[in-house]
């Protein structure tokens, strides 16, 4: 039901592999780990539009809140009168709240994407994506786009020395579709656990400071206008519950990105690793570009002003006067 996600992403894997292929073993652990994180950057590279448009699109949704208001004022007793002028005042404006949904929604059905691609080479046990089939079976089926000569290669595979389907709570009795039938596994629980433990902890303290970087900013933003933070009771409390949401995300979103990690194979700690590390940089490289074209709209707008001003010492036009 799902094969128009896991397809394509099986797809990018397989290619990021063979051209990696070119220079390293192509059973290599790293082979398959530079794979996995090339396909990261793939994806993100075709966000990167539609995160600068979510940037753009929240900073505008912001300069609308007075509007909102002013309108919910106008138009307190009439809903339909309300919701069209909100969508011809976002127009103009240029908000379009979808737009800031966009990156979110890609990403998420790109992990269980992954997610299933990645159990889908080992099927011997009884997990998500595992059919209980034989060691022999499970080595000789294709996974979407991967051969089975491509699926014996990933199963062989080890980085550091644990194959990149291996997860903490992953039964052990699953160890031997990862070494040809006869071969007894040449690693154990602690092997992964060495991998996946660090990979997490540094996902989580790079999603704590990307959320903190974000934070400080918006503080940073109100600081500098604090006549605009306590123009309305109502605006206010609403400010002072989204910077306490702020706050819990900081901390909230790290941990449970924690307690799930028994779960993760190693290919999508490395993938979420990457990902996140991806997500701080290109916040910090956003977050000055967007500084830089707020500073260049106040001093387009101050140049506007200075140019419509009249001139110092000169009379202010009568219109009455000019009329006669």
């Amino acid at each position: 039901m799902l094969n128009f996600i896991y397809y394509p992403i099986s797809g990018v894997l397989w290619f990021w592999h063979k051209v990696f292929s070119f220079v390293l073993d192509p059973a290599s652990g790293l082979t398959w780990a530079l794979a996995i994180i090339f396909l990261v950057f793939t994806v993100r590279i075709l966000l990167v539009k539609p995160a600068v448009s979510q940037m753009r699109s929240m900073r505008r949704t912001q300069e609308f809140q007075p509007k909102m208001r002013e309108l919910q004022k106008k138009h307190a007793g009439n809903q339909q009168k309300l919701m069209e002028e909100v969508r011809a005042a976002q127009k103009e404006m240029g908000v379009n709240p979808l737009s800031s949904c966009l990156p979110v929604l890609v990403q998420f059905p790109l992990f269980l994407g992954l997610f299933h691609v990645l159990r889908s080479f080992n099927r011997t046990g009884s997990h998500v994506g595992e059919l209980g089939m034989s060691v022999e079976q499970t080595r000789n089926t294709p996974n979407y786009f991967f051969g089975v000569q491509d699926v014996q290669s990933f199963l062989d595979a080890r980085l550091f020395g644990a194959p990149l389907s291996g997860f903490i709570s992953q039964k052990p009795e699953s160890y031997a579709a990862f070494s040809p039938e006869g071969i007894a596994p040449d690693f154990t629980k602690m092997n992964i656990m060495v991998i996946i433990v660090p990979l997490m902890l540094a996902s989580a303290v790079i999603m704590h400071f990307t959320a903190r970087m974000s934070m400080d900013r918006t503080k940073r933003k109100q600081d500098a206008n604090p006549a605009k933070k306590n123009d309305d009771p109502r605006a206010a409390q609403m400010q002072m519950q989204m910077d306490m949401m702020q706050k819990m995300m900081v901390w909230i979103m790290p941990i449970m990105y924690l307690t799930g990690g028994f779960l993760w194979q190693i290919g999508l700690a490395l993938y979420m690793f990457a990902n996140n590390l991806w997500t701080l940089l290109q916040q910090k490289i956003l977050f000055a570009k967007m500084d830089r074209e707020e500073e260049e709209e106040k001093e387009a707008k101050l140049a506007a002003k200075r140019t419509s001003a009249p001139r110092v010492g000169a009379r202010p036009e009568n219109p009455k006067k000019r009329k006669k």
